[in-house]
């Protein structure tokens, strides 16, 4: 659907250096958009999905490890954002990353009572977070999915190709979130 560039963050080393191994290696060729939710976000990285047909349900499938928590309040889900995915709090009390899945966010636009209906959500559900004025603007300004902060790793954003972004949230999906026509990644090679 056209190209995509992201940028790693250095302030989530282990994230960082995984993305950048399983690209090198090839772990993300060929592999699905499997999970697409319009004004929300697009996800991949199950290898499970390379071969699956349009019946089989993806999105457990992984490289066999988990990667620590790294989440840090600045690295927020701003429209663009590069996320692992992970698996619920209730088995997964860490908060402990899928090894290979993630998720690129389209998000909304946001107002000022959204970010604050967003910090007294989050705080009833041990999910404190705070904004500072920065944040809140850029929010306001592009949109994102705020109520993901604090309890996902954000590694990583879009610094090209957003409208590549919104044409594969708009593909048309069935009941599972799974686009009808599959949609793949095809990785340049990196150095």
């Amino acid at each position: 659907m056209g190209t995509m560039i992201v940028a790693l963050y250095n302030e989530t080393p282990v994230h960082r250096d995984n993305f950048l191994k399983l690209a090198r290696e090839g772990a993300y060729d060929s592999l699905l958009f499997h999970r697409v939710v319009p004004g929300f976000m697009a996800q991949s990285g199950d290898p499970e999905s390379k071969r699956a047909r349009l019946e089989t349900p993806l999105g457990t499938g992984g490289p066999g490890y988990t990667l620590p928590a790294e989440i840090i309040p600045e690295l927020a889900h701003f429209r663009g954002a590069l996320a692992a995915a992970r698996l619920p709090d209730e088995v997964n009390p860490d908060r402990r990353s899928n090894g290979s899945q993630f998720y690129l966010v389209q998000g909304q636009a946001q107002t000022s009572e959204d970010l604050s209906r967003v910090i007294e959500r989050n705080a009833r559900f041990g999910t404190p977070v705070t904004y500072t004025d920065e944040q809140r603007r850029r929010y306001i300004g592009q949109g994102g999915s705020p109520h993901l902060d604090g309890a996902y790793t954000v590694f990583g954003e879009v610094v090209e190709g957003l409208d590549v972004l919104d044409a594969i949230c708009s593909a048309p999906c069935n009941s599972h979130d799974r686009p009808l026509t599959d949609i793949r990644i095809f990785v340049r090679p990196l150095p």
